[in-house]
């Protein structure tokens, strides 16, 4: 059963917010300081944030719940430069890596084994409506899903 029929079963109040967490590492040299741009080029983490964000029909909000990442995206101009001619998912990858220490919608971590070699995390959280989810259909696969329930927090 996929995690669009779960929740769909679930019978959640329409007013309940669904968290959804993506999150991927690779090992990485530290001494040179290219673990972010590393993490970058060999994770899909961005591209899969990307991807959901620009979902038809689906409200994605930071982890704080206060702002819509895509309104942010155009209220900083950084989406103006888009033809309407290509593919906007890659697009706003492309502006997110590009901007990557300009936002705080993906963040990093490194774990340092020693002074040359470590492991660089990047992760992703955020907030979206449950009845978003369940007209919009986005995929969600490799996605954690939070929901709070009548029995307490429910993680898919």
């Amino acid at each position: 059963m996929s995690i669009y029929e779960k929740l769909k079963n679930l019978n959640l109040n329409p007013e309940t917010t669904v968290t959804l967490s993506y999150s991927e590492g690779v090992d990485v040299f530290v001494h040179n300081e290219t673990e972010v741009e590393t993490a970058l080029a060999e994770t899909d983490v961005v591209n899969t944030f990307a991807e959901l964000i620009t979902t038809p029909g689906l409200d994605v909000n930071t982890q704080w719940g206060n702002e819509s990442v895509m309104q942010t995206l155009r209220s900083e101009g950084l989406l103006e430069d888009y033809e309407r001619d290509g593919d906007f998912a890659s697009y706003v990858t492309d502006v997110l890596t590009e901007n990557f220490y300009d936002q705080d919608f993906v963040e990093y971590s490194t774990e340092r084994y020693d002074h040359k070699r470590g492991f660089t995390t990047l992760s992703a959280e955020v907030q979206v409506p449950i009845t978003d989810i369940l007209q919009a259909n986005p995929h969600l696969s490799g996605w954690e899903v939070s929901v709070q329930t009548e029995n307490g927090v429910l993680t898919l």
